[in-house]
């Protein structure tokens, strides 16, 4: 697979102070060869260059690659060296363009854990754009360290440590063995499955990923987060965009400044946050803290303790008896309505009360033997309701301003039925986003 990046017109000595440079082990042999091709709109032809080389390299050492510009793809083969192909075209009617071409040179050299290799342009007086693709396979048992200035990173399976870095492209991967750190400044970083801890980081793209085996730490400025499973601690961030994650196996921190967050099976202790959207959990295990500055609150599968705050949306909340864990339940909401599903044989004590009792009610199933008072000397004639069912318990505290509190008698049934619909909805969203990344990865290659 090659591909073709942006063009960057600028000074030779811009281009090429260091064009292109990749760590590999000890210099081989390096061929090039020119051509004229037709560029793709068919406008002005295009001066090529093509090099390429191989390198031996060992088990466990690691392959460094850097660039200031060009798109890189790097495939695995069963072959104890490093074979490298790099692709250039310039516009064939400017100014010095065979020096441009002719001024990249390739050197190959050993570095103190693996194999370098740097292709650069010595020349200091050729001006014009140049497009660079660079194709790397390298064998199975090493490790990888890629960045780019300027371009999309490709990568098919991988083995080893990876670390794959861009200013600016796009991020694709299949699945990698090992840990994974991926990085780009404004680009989408999308990978199936990880083996180890992730850290990826984007200043404003999405983030889409299959797997991890491991923590992960993912961040971006402005994207969306969407990962279909982490079994380590997960530390989830972003500025604005929505936070998605089918499963998650250890303790959970997500945060978004506007965006919202769906979480399927949480088995730790989940801290959620958003400025502004709705907080969804399908089923909790562990300890859990939501607050959304004006989205609702959606519990499916209410296992542990919950502490579930917003400002201006609702609460619904499924329970299940018994529950894994002992602890209170505090539901509080500003000016939305709180609804709670409980199960006949549930033993819990209830707390519950609405400050504005003049306009909002608590409304209880006949099934639940609540006591139900009116405050009628408090100013806004506040309504609590309490009682011990089924001998009482864990104690579930709901407060609401400005808004009603009802008790339903929960429907097993639908209960395993929305459970079943959320987490499919959630693999489907997944699924759906990687897909239309991955489309939108490196550019077709050039004629």
């Amino acid at each position: 697979m090659t591909a073709r990046t942006h063009f960057y017109p600028a000074a030779a000595a811009g281009i090429f102070a260091a064009a292109l440079g990749i760590v590999l082990l000890a210099v081989t042999t390096a061929s090039a060869r020119h051509k004229v091709v037709e560029s793709p709109d068919h406008s002005t032809p295009r001066l090529t260059q093509d090099l390429t080389g191989s390198v031996p390299t060992h088990a466990g050492e690691r392959v460094h690659l850097s660039t200031e510009l060009g798109s890189i793809v790097v495939h695995e083969h069963d072959a104890d060296k490093v074979d490298y192909r790099i692709h250039l075209e310039t516009d064939a009617s400017q100014k010095d363009a065979q020096q441009l071409l002719k001024s990249f040179t390739v050197s190959v050299h050993q570095v103190e854990d693996g194999v370098a290799l740097k292709a650069e342009s010595p020349g200091r007086h050729w001006t014009g754009r140049l497009w660079a693709t660079l194709e790397l396979d390298i064998p199975k048992n090493v490790s990888l360290d890629v960045g780019t200035g300027g371009g999309n990173i490709d990568a098919s399976e991988l083995q080893g440590h990876v670390t794959l870095s861009t200013a600016g492209g796009n991020i694709t991967a299949a699945d990698i063995a090992g840990p994974a750190r991926l990085k780009t400044g404004g680009g989408n970083i999308v990978a199936k499955n990880i083996g180890g801890e992730l850290y990826a980081n984007t200043g404003g793209g999405h983030i889409v990923i299959g797997s991890v085996a491991g923590n992960a730490t993912l961040h971006t400025s402005g994207g969306h987060i969407r990962v279909a499973s982490i079994q380590g601690v997960a530390t989830l961030e972003t500025g604005g965009g929505n936070i998605t994650l089918g499963h998650s196996g250890a303790e959970l921190s997500a945060s978004t400044d506007g965006g919202e967050i769906q979480v399927g099976e949480a088995a730790g202790l989940v801290r959620a946050k958003t400025g502004g959207g709705g907080i969804r959990v399908v089923r909790m295990f562990g300890p859990t803290d939501l607050q959304t500055g004006g989205g609702s609150i959606y519990l499916t599968q209410v296992d542990s303790p919950v502490k579930a705050s917003t400002n201006s949306g609702g609460i619904t909340a499924w329970f299940v008896s018994p529950p894994k864990s002992s602890g209170t339940c505090d539901l509080q909401s500003t000016d939305g309505d709180i609804v709670v599903h409980l199960p006949r044989e549930l033993p819990v004590t209830i707390d519950a009360q609405v400050e504005k009792g003049d306009d909002h009610r608590v409304i209880v199933d006949p099934a639940f033997a609540l006591k139900v008072v009116r405050d009628e000397t408090s100013r806004l004639h506040t309504v609590h309701a309490e009682g011990a069912l089924n001998g009482g318990g864990e104690l579930l505290r709901l407060r609401t301003i400005d808004g009603n509190i009802r008790f339903m008698l929960s429907d097993a049934d639908k209960q395993i039925q929305l459970y079943k619909e959320q987490m499919a909805q959630l693999q489907k969203q997944t699924e759906e986003l990687q897909r239309q990344l991955m489309q939108q990865g490196l550019p077709l290659p050039s004629p």
